[in-house]
């Protein structure tokens, strides 16, 4: 080993299957085929196939069969990042994720450090000593990464800190390939039902209440069906609501799946009721498969991706009854509603895989 040679390490301690581990699957294997000596450091094995053989990926040798909280995949995961760091003199990590406490690192063992912000400080940066704390911090990045306008702007605002915008990279020959697979899932094959759909992680941040008290009143009244896919916490909150309402003919809750995009393809309307995000990917999946979108109006992402209403429908966050309103007037047959599709998936260039890899790649090669 060349102690003197220029290395990149990712690091991203915990691996679950949202939507920022798709953009470090897409990035890293981008990577991969123009930077020689790269590594990925993350605790879970569960995704290693998926990264291209040319990285070396440094798992923790934990079992992955069981659960660790989020607290102990950093810990085992930074005494990994402190082994690796030790060995090069020249190293740049690449931080997805417990980003403060990579930075605190790389003032103590004097390597540089670029991080990729995922979700709107107004879900995790309001407490004040945080924000003290953060703010402070910050500046000793080499470069942040942030994924919308809006997000750009409340980084300025907030931290007083200066970000690098660079979209998520959308790689849509993938994305419709594998939405053409067979799937057979009867739930959604009643041509009569109107067939909705929302993938994400069951958290208090993704709000799963408010679209299910949205469905209840749209029940009622039109013919509908409402798949649910995600994992997390508060799968048991979302089940206790379906039975209590007797809604289980007309609801249905999934694991998430390696290949969402067949359920996805056989949907009419996607529907987000995120209380914060970055840049919601899986928006950008639903326009690359011309499904109507209703999304909260939440920071960060939604607005920006839909052109403030242009591609797609907007409602206050926590707004169930306007948001059963917006999908009690859905029609696919509407000019309208086409052609806000139409549009939605037009405006993706902004979001070309290509284009945005490879800004990703020249801020690490200008670091390295």
């Amino acid at each position: 080993m060349d102690k003197n040679e220029k290395k990149l390490i990712l690091f991203m301690p915990s691996m679950d299957g949202g939507g920022v581990e798709k953009n470090l699957i897409i990035i890293a294997n981008y990577l991969a085929k123009n930077i020689k000596n790269i590594s990925l450091i993350t605790f879970d094995k569960k995704f290693n196939n998926k990264f291209d053989k040319k990285i070396n990926i440094i798992n923790s040798n934990y079992s992955n069969k069981k659960k660790y909280s989020k607290y102990f995949k950093y810990l085992i995961s930074i005494c990994m990042l402190i082994k690796e760091i030790s060995g090069y003199k020249q190293s740049l990590v690449f931080s997805f994720q417990a980003n403060i406490y990579v930075i605190i690192l790389s003032i103590f063992f004097n390597f540089k450090i670029i991080t990729r912000s995922n979700s709107s400080p107004s879900g995790w940066g309001n407490n004040v000593i945080k924000k003290y704390l953060f703010k402070f911090f910050f500046k000793y990045a080499k470069k942040i990464v942030v994924n919308s306008h809006h997000f750009k702007k409340e980084f300025q605002n907030v931290f007083n800190v200066k970000t690098l915008l660079i979209y998520n990279p959308l790689d849509k020959s993938e994305i419709l390939k594998k939405s053409k697979k067979f799937l057979n899932f009867k739930f959604f094959d009643d041509e009569e039902s109107l067939k909705i759909i929302n993938i994400a992680r069951f958290t208090d941040q993704k709000d799963h209440i408010t679209l299910l008290k949205s469905f209840e009143i749209v029940v009622r009244e039109k013919k509908s069906k409402l798949l649910i896919m995600g994992y997390g916490n508060n799968k048991e909150i979302i089940n206790d609501f379906i039975k209590e309402k007797k809604l289980n003919d007309n609801i249905k809750v999934i694991d998430f799946q390696d290949n969402p995009y067949n359920y996805l393809n056989k949907a009419d309307i996607f529907v987000l009721t995120s209380k914060f995000e970055g840049l919601p990917n899986v928006l950008l999946e639903a326009q690359v498969l011309k499904k109507f979108i209703i999304s909260s109006d939440c920071p960060t992402g939604p607005k920006e991706i839909l052109k403030s209403g242009k591609y797609g429908d907007l409602f206050e966050v926590g707004d169930y009854k306007n948001l059963a309103k917006q999908i009690l007037k859905f029609n696919k047959k509407s000019k309208i509603y086409r052609s806000k599709i139409k549009l939605a998936y037009n405006s993706l260039d902004r979001f070309d895989y290509s284009k945005n890899c490879k800004k990703y790649l020249n801020i690490i090669c200008k670091s390295l």
